[in-house]
C-alpha cells in the first residue's frame, strides 16, 4: 500500500461494534426495568427484585452496576479503537483513561460515603460533587 492509501484507509466495522454494544446494554437496561416489581399497578422502584435474596437488589442498585458495566464496555471499546498514551497530570504519575476512570470511581465512593455521614440522604448533591470530581480527574490527573 502506498502512503496515500494508508492515510486514507479507514477501518471498517466500528459502527457495527458500537451498535452491537449499545443494543446489548439497552437490552440489559430494558430487562432491569422489566424485572422491577409491580405493586398496585405501578412499578415499585425500591422493592426487592429478588424477594428473600441475600442482597437488596433494588432497581437503583441494579442500575448502579449497569452504569459501571456500561462504562467498562465503553472504555474498553475506546481503548481498542483509539489507543492511548499515558500522560502526566497534577499527581505527577502517568495515567491512562482507565486509570482516571478508576480514580474517579474510587474517589466518588468516598465522596458519597462522606456525604452520607455528614449530610445523610438524599445523595443528589453528593452525586453533583462526584460528577465535578470526575470531570476534574479526567481533565487534570
Amino acid at each position: 500500500m502506498s502512503n496515500a492509501a494508508i492515510a486514507t484507509h479507514k477501518p471498517r466495522g466500528w459502527g457495527a461494534i458500537y451498535t452491537l454494544a449499545a443494543v446489548i446494554l439497552a437490552a440489559a437496561l430494558a430487562f432491569l426495568v422489566w424485572a422491577t416489581p409491580v405493586r398496585d399497578g405501578a412499578k415499585d422502584w425500591f422493592a426487592p427484585m429478588v424477594p428473600g435474596g441475600w442482597m437488596a437488589w433494588t432497581f437503583p442498585v441494579a442500575l448502579f452496576f449497569w452504569v459501571i458495566a456500561s462504562l467498562l464496555v465503553l472504555f474498553t471499546i475506546l481503548a481498542i479503537r483509539f489507543p492511548e498514551t499515558p500522560r502526566r497530570g497534577i499527581l505527577r504519575i502517568e495515567t491512562t483513561r482507565g486509570d482516571r476512570l478508576f480514580i474517579s470511581l474510587l474517589g466518588s465512593a468516598f465522596i458519597c460515603l462522606g456525604w452520607l455521614f455528614f449530610a445523610g440522604s438524599p445523595l443528589w448533591w453528593g452525586l453533583v460533587i462526584c460528577l465535578a470530581y470526575a470531570a476534574a480527574v479526567f481533565r487534570w490527573v
